[in-house]
Parts: C-alpha cells; structure tokens; sequence
C-alpha cells in the first residue's frame, strides 16, 4: 500500500454511520446549510455507496475540525483526502492509464467532477472546513477506488522508471496499463524463480553413510 494513504487521518466519527437523532443545527461556521443542496449531496454519496447524512452531521463535523488558532489550515484529515483527490484526478486525467472497469471510472470521475465544481455543499473558501464536503465524497467511494489508486501509483513509477532506462524523456514515453501489466508479470516471475534459487541448493544431496556392523 502505497504511503499516500497506509495511514489514514480519521473524518470525525459522527459522520461514519446513519445519525439516529434530531437535526437541530444548520449552520457550519455561520454558513447556512441549504436542505436542497444536502439532497443533492446525499444523492451523490449514494450513487458512490454511502448514506445519506443528516445537516445536523456536518454541522457538528464543522465544529469539531474548526480549531482555534488555525485560520487558513484545514485540518490534516482534510488535507490528507484532498491528496487522495488529487491522486483520482491524476488517474482519471493520463489517458495511457485505463481503469480496471466502468465502475472505477465513473466513481472517479464523480469524485473529480465534484471537488472542480464551484456549485458544493460547503463553499471552498471557508477556513479550515470549505473542503469537507470534497473529504466527505472521496472518504465516501474511497473502499471503490483504494486499489485502482494504488495500482496507479505503482504504474507511474514504473512507467517512470522505464522511461529512465530507455534513456527518453517522460512527456513523450508511451507506456500503457498493459505495458506495466506486463512488466508487474515478469518482476513476480523472476521473484518467484530468486526464491527458490534461495530455498534450494545447487549442491547434491549427501549420499547417506553405511554403517559396518
């Protein structure tokens, strides 16, 4: 697993399951929540395998990551998906890296189409929390895409790697899925043949001993 996301900063736990209670409070930071545009943002979480959230969730989420002292700094849980964010965009943006299937690729692009869009839940310049709804919507179809992301991190270092080793540069080096496929397949093969290089012996069995009685 690659070390972008081995170590995960938690969302505040309020937000991880279906709240049971009354919504009371609206507002995040004195921002407004619109009952419209949380229908939109649920029908969103849905479509990536979530559940609906409660206004009352993401208010009191809000209020949790605002630290005092800490104006311009989101969070590190937020900072930490928004590199998760970045990662997708970089996937679905090389057009040599094809998704494994049509789910990935369209959970990615909503991921993406979504953290671009200026129409979100929580206004992006909010301090601290204008990018928890984006955390929220990645956090949500990560267990879709955590895999996809780590092959794709895998494939650009190869990718770079072979590039280096051809002696070309990386802008115009041509290399595929199926090329780093390949390459993964003949790494495990030569793996499997230095192990058990490893766990054997070139020399003979010894010829066991007679004993003259």
């Amino acid at each position: 697993m690659n070390a972008l996301f081995s170590t995960v900063n938690p969302l505040p736990a309020i937000l991880l399951k279906p709240f049971d209670g009354p919504s009371r409070r609206r507002c995040i930071n004195g921002f407004q929540l619109s009952a419209g545009d949380v229908d939109r943002f649920n029908r969103l979480l849905a479509r990536i395998g979530g559940h609906a959230l409660e206004t009352d969730q993401l208010a009191s989420a809000g209020r949790e990551l605002s630290r005092p002292g800490h104006p311009g700094s989101a969070p590190p849980c937020i900072r930490q998906r928004l590199r998760w964010i970045a990662a997708v965009e970089q996937l679905r943006d090389d057009r040599h890296f094809e998704p494994a299937n049509d789910g990935v690729a369209a959970t990615a692009a909503a991921i993406v189409d979504y953290a671009r869009s200026r129409d979100d839940l929580i206004p992006d310049w909010m301090p601290q929390v204008g990018r928890l709804d984006d955390a929220i919507v990645v956090e949500t179809a990560w267990p879709r895409l955590a895999a996809e992301v780590d092959d794709y991190l895998d494939f650009c270092r190869v990718r770079s790697e072979e590039a280096r080793q051809r002696g070309r540069n990386l802008a115009g080096f041509v290399f595929t899925r199926g090329d780093w496929e390949q390459v993964r397949y003949e790494q495990a093969v030569l793996d499997q043949y230095e192990r058990q290089i490893r766990e054997s012996s070139f020399l003979p069995a010894s010829t066991p001993m007679f004993r003259v009685h």
